[in-house]
């Protein structure tokens, strides 16, 4: 029986790079991205299904993963990784662009987990990794609405982790750094110019084929140039000043 794969975000980048990469080891894939010629074109090329639609949209998910079910039977990995840059300027505020970037960036992860799953427990467990970035770790200043947006992705990862495992359902994330993909192509030429190292597409692929099968629940993997992908370590948060000490087991 085949694994079966759902990518959102799927006609370009990241999401192009990680459905090549798993049909390749035989995984079949549903892809979905509002590219509706681009996302067609790929799923011929890797002899998938695919769904033409944006992910801000809740209905989406929901056709997306009858899709899978319609044409698969089951579902095993999601692969959430739609996402548009920020670009939001505080001073000068486009209520509707702001909307747009939060509806792709955090509505989308929580559309998809939420259809999603219960297919995934039907088929007996599996996978959900979200494409977040450095900026869900770090405070990116040059874009702070989709620092905000990637930090929702990352909290919501970290939440679902516990209770996901629960249904033999693991979820994570993917951090990787600037990647050189059609969302970082206005910058391309500053970055090389700066002699900037740049990840690629494929290079995030395969930290999010990692990612799929990590052992522990909400493993947020840092992804950066020249580097093997690293579990992020976030510090403890320190208790309540004066607390009483849990009793001892002994």
């Amino acid at each position: 029986m085949s694994t079966v794969a759902l990518i959102t975000g799927a006609a370009s980048g990241i999401g192009a790079a990680v459905a090549r990469r798993l049909s390749a080891g035989g995984v079949k894939c549903v892809l979905v991205d509002r590219d509706g010629e681009g996302v067609e074109r790929l799923g011929k090329e890797v002899d998938g299904a695919w769904l033409a639609a944006d992910v801000s949209e809740e209905q989406a998910s929901i056709e997306a993963v009858a899709l899978a079910e319609q044409r698969y039977g089951r579902l095993d990995l999601v692969h959430l990784n739609a996402g548009v840059s920020g670009r939001v300027d505080l001073a000068d505020f486009d209520v509707e662009r702001y909307r747009q970037v939060v509806g792709v960036n955090v509505d989308g992860v929580v559309f998809g987990v939420r259809a999603s799953v219960p297919l995934l427990a039907r088929s007996g467990g599996g996978a959900i990794v979200a494409t977040s970035s450095l900026a869900g770790l770090v405070a990116f200043s040059g874009d702070p609405v989709y620092t905000m947006t990637k930090h929702a992705v990352v909290g919501l990862v970290r939440a679902l982790a516990e209770p996901l495992a629960a249904q033999n359902i693991r979820i994570g994330a993917v951090c990787p750094g600037f990647t050189d993909t059609p969302l970082v192509a206005a910058a391309r030429e500053m970055f090389v110019n700066a002699g900037f190292p740049l990840l690629t597409a494929d290079d995030v692929a395969a930290a999010v084929e990692s990612a799929f099968y990590a052992e522990t629940p909400g493993t947020l993997l840092i992804v950066q140039p020249g580097r093997q992908p690293v579990p992020y370590r976030y510090a403890g948060v320190p208790g309540p000043a004066g607390g009483q000490r849990p009793p001892r087991a002994d």
